[in-house]
């Protein structure tokens, strides 16, 4: 997993904080994403035997964006990807986000 992050660190957008799992722990991570100002809510891996600081309460939230891209996968269109423009694409997205949410 980290290779693919290392490729997409020249774009990250401005945000506070940045969720994820303990694959993408590694201390060169952490210390790019605190020279940019985000701060880092990473679980520390199992096999590390220091203690990584993290929000418990931030960390477990990020279950609900999982479950939502789990929901909108449902929906064959976006799964598929159908729609090759791009801003069909996320109109369909933000269709079915906003069906998902209202029932």
């Amino acid at each position: 997993m980290i290779t693919g992050v290392s490729a997409l660190l020249c774009t990250l957008p401005t945000a506070g904080w940045l969720l994820a799992e303990r694959g993408y722990d590694a201390d060169w991570f952490r210390k790019v994403l605190k020279d940019e100002g985000i701060m880092a809510c990473i679980t520390g891996r199992k096999s590390f035997s220091r203690e990584v600081e993290y929000d418990k309460k931030r960390y477990h939230r990020r279950n609900r964006i999982e479950i939502m891209f789990g929901l909108l996968e449902v929906w064959r269109q976006v799964a598929t990807r159908y729609d090759r423009c791009p801003e069909t694409f996320f109109s369909t997205i933000a269709l079915a986000a906003t069906v998902l949410v209202w029932f």
